[in-house]
């Protein structure tokens, strides 16, 4: 079970060394629950088509070369936002051909690497659809080429996540006067174009939301078919966003029900003559990541305990600035990494920054903390690590993939003697490094 890695891994964590007084948070990637999620991904969709299927990581999720290469290897493909996403697949050894570039801002510069190399590009809007035009005309390319479209299907709980609202940013808003028509004609003009693109979910979109965006897509594509007279939409990608639990150590929703739920409700997109993208992130990684951090101090302030932490608004930004829409459990773990267990008390758990607001949870049940206990944050095995916020200019922290396996080499996880293994993912922030992005080669810039 992933509860008992994690366990085993926080104790190890301690017991090597990776957490102590000089590194007093490190983050934890559990590699065998990664290969878990892409295989249970894979698998989802495959139950219910025979078409091909690129299933497209999204790199913003997680931008970590490791990461990309371990999902390679599982089978995945990447979806690019940047050009230092599509640096760090490059790194990573995934093709083109498995690499998408999703972005409302695209440069020049940008299509025309894009172009270059061959990577499926989805145009935002009709300016950028113009650009394309022009780069298509100047030289040939082997991109697949698409626009992404905005069905305009409504929100979900969080509405700055929410990508297909009336007035997202995102594509070509399909419900405003003229837009469809626009769309239709767009593609009627230009036979080179040969996928649709939306994308509705994310957290706190409800599946039969996601599922209805896709629906309209599909709808749409299926018009532009019958329109130009031949099968020029061959793909339809229908970006990701499953949510996730942060409430316990369930994975649910399952990708095997969106899979299901799109067969029910939009089947003719899993009729074989489709192929299909998605651009999952989150769902993938969110339950293998751990943050650990040690207990520094412990007080009380208005009799409620405090324990602080070195874990804060650096690593959880979202979830301090935004609990209740962001909140993450905070599992209780004494000083040699053994779970904390017997009566709960009443405490907040504070971050190292120097704001008032800086807290992981307040007002939560745990066992009491005490100075040197270590607290381990579950679920942020997405953005989590890729959202450093360098307030007090903190460091970002190492992270480290982890493998258990038990003594009589069985797969480990359940008993209390698997072995665990850590490689390093991403080094550490040096101080020098902090000094080097703050402009530590230019002091004098402003005085010379």
């Amino acid at each position: 079970m992933a509860s008992s890695r994690r366990d085993l891994a926080v104790r190890a964590a301690v017991d090597q060394g990776l957490l102590s007084s000089a590194e007093p948070v490190v983050a934890l990637l559990d590699t065998a629950g990664i290969r878990t999620s892409a295989a249970a991904l894979t698998s989802a969709f495959a139950a219910v088509t025979d078409a091909p299927v690129l299933h497209a990581f999204a790199v913003k999720a997680t931008p970590l070369v490791p990461v990309l290469r371990l999902l390679h290897e599982a089978g995945l493909g990447v979806e690019v936002a940047s050009p230092g996403e599509l640096a760090l697949a490059r790194a990573a050894g995934v093709p083109p051909a498995e690499t998408v570039l999703d972005s409302p801002a695209k440069t020049p510069a940008e299509l025309r690497q894009a172009l270059a190399l061959g990577i499926a590009v989805n145009a935002d809007n009709l300016q950028e659809l113009a650009r394309l035009d022009a780069l298509v005309a100047s030289a040939p390319t082997a991109s697949p080429l698409g626009i992404r479209v905005n069905p305009q299907v409504g929100a979900g709980s969080i509405g700055a996540l929410s990508t297909a609202t009336a007035t997202s940013k995102f594509g070509v808003a399909l419900r405003d006067e003229g837009a469809r028509k626009a769309v239709v004609q767009a593609y009627l003009e230009r036979p080179w174009l040969t996928r649709l693109h939306t994308h509705t979910g994310s957290q706190g979109v409800p599946l039969a939301l996601m599922a209805e965006g896709v629906g309209e897509a599909y709808a749409l594509a299926e018009e532009i078919n019958r329109t130009v007279g031949r099968q020029q939409i061959d793909t339809l990608d229908i970006g990701g966003g499953l949510p996730v639990n942060f409430h316990s150590d369930e994975e649910t929703p399952t990708y095997a029900e969106y899979a299901r739920l799109l067969a029910d409700t939009v089947p003719g997109l899993f009729d074989g003559r489709y192929g299909l993208v998605t651009e999952f992130g989150r769902s993938l990684l969110a339950k293998h990541g751990t943050v650990l951090a040690r207990v520094e101090y412990t007080k009380t302030s208005g009799g409620r305990p405090i324990a602080v932490t070195h874990a804060g608004v650096q690593l959880a930004t979202r979830t301090v600035y935004a609990p209740d829409a962001w909140p993450l459990r905070v599992l209780a773990y004494d000083s040699e990494g053994r779970p904390r267990t017997g009566e709960t008390t009443v405490q907040d758990v504070a971050g190292p920054a120097c704001f008032a607001g800086d807290l992981l949870a307040t007002g939560r049940e745990l066992p009491l903390l005490h100075q040197g206990d270590v607290v381990a944050v579950p679920d942020t095995g997405a953005y989590y690590f890729a959202h450093h916020y360098a307030y007090n200019s903190l460091p970002r922290p190492g992270i480290h993939g982890f493998t258990v396996t038990e003594n009589g080499g069985g797969d480990g996880g359940e008993g209390g003697d698997g072995v665990v293994a850590f490689t390093t993912v991403r080094k550490p922030q040096t101080l020098a490094e902090i000094v080097a992005e703050s402009g530590g080669a230019h002091a004098n810039a402003l005085v010379g």
